[in-house]
């Protein structure tokens, strides 16, 4: 009855969903003649091969599966893997893989759409990233005698508490996955609170921890601060939403009176708000020039907009400091990987909201390469004290690398978990 209702209330927001993921929009990929792949009419895969299918919704999760994904490709070469993204920035993100990997358009939940997609694919096994669940790819799956392994779970009290009001529904979830990889112990016992059978439940550590930087990101990186100058502050906020570019503005505006030459890289989390937070950073009264314009930077720019998919890295190499936004709206979004700025050894700022990064981001702070800043005024402060002193910045950032390197690990740990491959 429970999966009935569910597919009915569906069926009556899929128009309203598919509208948001087609519309066009300033920098956002067009899905074009690939829409139907959405409905499970998706090509056959191009190796005859048995293929592991790994589901990442959009490029966060993409970005996070490729260490996994090379590590499998390194350890069976001859494994074919699948990867679906529901979103056309993920698939874009995707391609970036190239031959390691083929993309696959992830169905919508409508058991039609599943079945025909698991027909034509034929998966030997499902890894699914992190927590997107759903109750009908997840029976279709279990019923076609696919192992369904969710790794790099997480599972934060938030959502356990949300999961125990409506215990059915996560018990259609529960019942047909295989395991649970979680990151976490706290993680782990979540789970186990809502009823999974802890022979079910492994912890293998966050797969996030794995970050491989590759060189070109950082020669990028290096590249692009000799532009901008060796000597002058430079200070990123990565990934940006709605109600924070104005705090952020705020505090850079701030910063100026004491740090005049100071820079800022604002990196929008949405390609599609690139254009209006450009106009929004000229209204707000400063020189701005977007990386995409391809416009030199020069010692009167005052932020620099970080408006092109996949270079986030190069863009947080080329800073001194880093904020990680997604933090300083609330419950809405609950932060972003902080692991990032982490590996590239720079001081981490956050908002006070960064439940999805709870674990991490109090290792962070516990080593004290991490500081919570509560508004734009502490952002500020916090901003003239560590470019005031090199010194320090170079002790938070090592110490923020030995907070990654002593978690490093968990893609081996998960590898072993997994059923056999190919």
């Amino acid at each position: 009855m429970l999966k009935f209702i569910y597919s009915l209330v569906l069926l009556f927001i899929a128009p309203v969903f598919l509208y948001s993921l087609y519309k066009k929009k300033d920098g956002k990929p067009s899905i074009g003649p690939r829409w139907k792949e959405h409905f499970g009419y998706t090509p056959a895969l191009n190796s005859k091969k048995p293929a592991i299918w790994i589901h990442a919704v959009s490029v966060g999760e993409v970005i996070a599966t490729i260490p996994l994904i090379k590590k499998i490709k390194a350890e069976h070469p001859e494994q074919n893997i699948l990867i679906t993204t529901t979103t056309s920035t993920g698939a874009e993100q995707a391609a970036k893989l190239g031959p390691l990997v083929e993309h696959r358009y992830m169905p919508l939940d409508f058991s039609f759409a599943i079945k025909r997609f698991i027909k034509i694919i034929q998966p030997q096994q499902l890894l699914i990233m992190e927590t997107e669940l759903w109750p009908n790819t997840l029976s279709a799956a279990a019923e076609a005698n696919i192992p369904i392994t969710i790794v790099n779970a997480r599972l934060s009290e938030r959502s356990r508490s949300r999961y125990a009001k409506v215990q059915g529904v996560f018990n259609l979830l529960s019942e047909n996955i295989t395991q649970i990889l979680c990151q976490t112990k706290d993680d782990a016992l979540r789970f186990q609170k809502l009823g999974i059978e802890s022979d079910r439940v492994k912890v293998t550590g966050s797969i996030k921890f794995d970050i491989n930087i590759s060189k070109a990101d950082i020669n990028k990186g290096v590249e692009l601060r000799k532009q901008i100058g060796s000597k002058r502050p430079v200070w990123i906020a990565a990934s940006t939403h709605p109600g924070e570019d104005e705090q952020l503005f705020d505090a850079h505006k701030s910063l100026l009176t004491t740090q005049p030459e100071a820079l800022l890289i604002l990196v929008p989390r949405h390609p599609e708000r690139f254009a209006s937070m450009f106009k929004l950073s000229q209204e707000s009264g400063f020189n701005t020039t977007s990386r995409s314009g391809k416009a030199s930077i020069e010692k009167s720019t005052q932020v620099y907009l970080g408006d092109t998919m996949g270079e986030m890295l190069s863009l947080i190499q080329a800073a001194d400091i880093c904020f990680m936004a997604g933090s300083l709206i609330g419950d809405k979004v609950g932060g972003h990987n902080v692991l990032e700025p982490a590996a590239l050894a720079k001081p981490i700022l956050s908002g006070p909201s960064y439940y999805n990064f709870t674990d991490i981001t109090k290792q962070l702070i516990n080593n004290k390469s991490c500081t919570i800043c509560a508004d734009s005024g502490q952002i500020t402060a916090q901003l003239q004290k560590l470019l005031n002193d090199p010194e320090l910045r170079m002790q938070q950032g090592e110490a923020a690398v030995q907070v990654v390197n002593s978690n490093k690990g968990a893609i081996k740990k998960s590898i072993e978990f997994l059923p056999e491959f190919v």
